[in-house]
């Protein structure tokens, strides 16, 4: 099982990118599914997520208006689109997914991490 994540890289700041994450080994179409990042001596972060139809979604506070989250579940992927990126947008990115019998619970993820965690992508934005 595996979660892969991509679209990381240098952007200036005012900038977007659009991250991807794919699933592999098993189908996330019944998880809920998110975005964490990590900066330089920072613990993690749960940036968003996403319920399964979709129709639900979280965002840390600085997110909010700026990045998107989306998911396809056919393509057994999750989506983040990132607008008006600033320098502390700065971190490895990776997403997760919680466990199929989880409850909406961004305050539990936050703290505690989602049950599947992928492999992160580097995003670095310069002031």
């Amino acid at each position: 099982v595996q979660l892969q994540a991509s679209g990381g890289g240098l952007v200036q700041a005012g900038g977007s990118l659009r991250l991807s994450c794919v699933g592999s080994g098993r189908t996330f179409s019944r998880n809920v599914m998110g975005w964490f990042r990590q900066a330089p001596g920072k613990e993690s972060e749960l940036v968003s997520a996403v319920s399964v139809s979709g129709d639900r979604t979280f965002y840390v506070e600085s997110a909010k208006g700026r990045f998107t989250i989306s998911r396809d579940n056919a393509k057994n992927a999750v989506y983040l689109r990132m607008n008006r990126l600033k320098p502390e947008d700065t971190a490895v990115y990776y997403c997760g997914a919680a466990h199929s019998d989880d409850l909406w619970n961004p305050t539990y993820w936050g703290d505690y991490g989602m049950h599947y965690r992928g492999k992160g992508t580097l995003v670095t934005v310069s002031s």
